[in-house]
């Protein structure tokens, strides 16, 4: 009996040891991952260094990414999405912006992550060259197929930057930030959505046409009117020179139909481009008499405002992803030109499908929009949402319902479609700049007792910081 209980000691000892050894092993240092910032992004899967341009006080990266073409069945390819990192410090947020289009691949820095003194993350958006699959299967051009990238992008970046993060974009980028949120809500910690069109029923668009009722001033209206209709009236003429600057420059019109479909268009966007990237002060470029201006006038003031190589082949080829969501999903505005005779209008505002190759198959889907607006409306968490008091493409905007929370609609007033958290008033800046601070993470004390104290964090730059509004064609958000 005792030799039994002395064998049954000595095995309890012996598996002891072994179970601490175990735990002594297992305690041990794993080796050491890599410090640099370079090399722990290259160290993610499918991440890979294009090129590497030193800016001050920050590292800068363009990268590609390997995200699947269709996010439901990984297994059926992939392609190479551009991406760039500004990097200065991995214990700061780090902002997560997207154009909507193509990314720039120059350092620059949106005013979020001016406000919170963090890390930028940009993307470019799927189907813009070169983050296109090839061949390209346009039904994965979605909203929710984007939406995935970015989930993508920012699980893989997660590790690397851990701190809290904020989505934020212009425009396009401005809905494709929202987007991301309803999708994927647990991600990011706030939202910074700058002028971001929300066009609900594609097919009732009145909301414009008041919009161009009564923006601005009755002289600079007129004065604008007076262009648009003076160049429909010379069209003959006008269409000369249009096809002679076609020839000179080598562009055609095969996507559109004819010179005429891309003219009458081009100058169908004069008066909203000029709301879109003017302010009311540029109305003294405006031609004030019409009728008695040059045809050499006409053409000046329309290809500096809308650009006759809007819709050009060449033109468009560029955006045919934005056109192809338009007609799909997002949704176009149509409006009404009650100054000028229906004689001299020919087509009107043309639909999405007529700037889209006819290759690619469109069916338009109505429920994407009421989706996301009816999800911003009753499940909104920390969002701000920043629109141009004389910005079209503000006539319809998202709003927010009773069951949003710790989010804000805020308009600044004068501003067109590069509207800013910096151009708010007072009262409502230091609001919008206080949330984005607490969001991030990173509030100052002071800030958080006195909300009216907040101000961004880093110091403004001259390079980094100039907000480039898109000089697109008018009917582009």
């Amino acid at each position: 009996m005792r030799k039994a209980l002395r064998w049954l000691l000595a095995l309890a000892v012996f598996i002891g040891t072994l179970s601490t050894a175990g735990a002594a092993t297992a305690a041990q240092p794993s080796q050491p991952g890599p410090t640099d910032i370079k090399d722990r992004l290259l160290a993610i899967p499918g991440m890979s260094l294009v090129q590497e341009k030193p800016y001050p006080g920050y590292r800068y990266f363009v990268l590609d990414y390997t995200q699947p073409v269709d996010h439901r069945h990984p297994d059926r390819g992939t392609f190479q999405q551009r991406i760039t990192v500004l990097h200065k410090d991995t214990s700061r947020p780090t902002v997560f912006y997207t154009s909507g289009y193509n990314v720039s691949t120059n350092p620059s820095r949106s005013e979020p992550a001016r406000i919170v003194d963090g890390n930028q993350v940009s993307l470019e958006y799927r189907f813009f060259t070169p983050s296109r699959p090839e061949p390209a299967d346009w039904s994965k051009l979605d909203i929710w197929q984007a939406a995935s990238d970015q989930h993508r992008v920012f699980e893989a970046l997660k590790p690397v930057y851990s701190a809290n993060w904020l989505a934020t974009g212009g425009s396009k980028g401005g809905m494709t930030a929202t987007y991301y949120k309803r999708f994927y809500p647990h991600d990011m910690n706030g939202v910074v959505a700058y002028v971001a069109p929300n066009d609900v029923v594609n097919k009732e668009d009145s909301a414009y046409d008041r919009f161009f009722a009564k923006v601005g001033t009755q002289e600079c209206r007129d004065r604008l009117n007076a262009v648009q209709r003076e160049a429909l009236v010379r069209r003959g003429p006008l269409e000369k020179k249009y096809a002679q600057y076609a020839a000179d420059h080598g562009y055609t019109f095969a996507t559109t139909g004819s010179l005429d479909k891309a003219y009458e268009a081009v100058v169908l966007d004069y008066v909203w481009g000029f709301w879109q990237y003017s302010l009311l002060k540029d109305c003294d470029s405006v031609p004030a008499d019409a009728p008695h201006a040059t045809d050499q006038a006409i053409w000046d003031s329309v290809d500096t405002i809308s650009g006759f190589v809007a819709y050009t082949d060449q033109g468009l080829e560029q955006y045919t992803p934005y056109y192809y969501q338009a007609g799909t999903q997002l949704g176009a505005p149509t409006i009404r030109f009650p100054r000028i005779e229906h004689k001299l209008i020919r087509y009107g505002y043309q639909p999405p499908r007529t700037f889209v190759p006819r290759s690619i198959p469109m069916r338009f889907h109505p429920g994407a929009m009421r989706d996301v607006d009816t999800w911003v409306r009753h499940h909104a968490r920390h969002m701000l949402f920043v629109y141009g008091q004389n910005d079209p493409w503000g006539s319809e905007r998202f709003r927010l319902g009773a069951g949003a929370r710790d989010a804000y609609v805020f308009t600044a007033p004068g501003m067109n479609h590069g509207a800013n958290v910096a151009g708010l008033v007072p009262e409502q800046n230091a609001l919008a700049t206080a949330r984005i601070l607490e969001w991030a993470g990173v509030a100052p004390a002071a800030v958080e007792a006195d909300p009216s104290v907040a101000k961004p964090l880093a110091r403004y730059d001259a390079k980094l910081d100039v907000r480039d509004v898109e000089r697109e064609p008018a009917l582009r958000p």
